[in-house]
């Protein structure tokens, strides 16, 4: 049960990194809960999206990966829907 906890954990800062990453990628004005939200919502995206095409991400550096393009896709898809 220990090792669920530290998954939690380092889903949230890695989450919350690409979020971040993110969110100065395409200049758009967000707070960090906002940034840890989109990180981790967008790795399950961008997952979801890349695992149609047969492509999957490992290990912490593949999660900030995906979270980064995952959160880029959704601070696009809001920044449609506000207009």
């Amino acid at each position: 049960m220990e090792d669920a906890g530290i998954g939690w954990i380092a889903a949230i800062i890695i989450g919350g990194l690409a979020g971040w990453i993110a969110s100065n990628f395409m200049r758009s004005d967000t707070g960090v809960i906002t940034n840890i939200i989109l990180g981790i919502i967008g790795a399950a995206v961008a997952s979801f999206l890349f695992g149609l095409i047969g492509v999957s991400f490992g290990g912490w550096l593949g999660y900030l990966i995906a979270g980064f393009i995952g959160a880029c896709i959704l601070i696009f898809l809001g920044r449609l829907i506000r207009r």
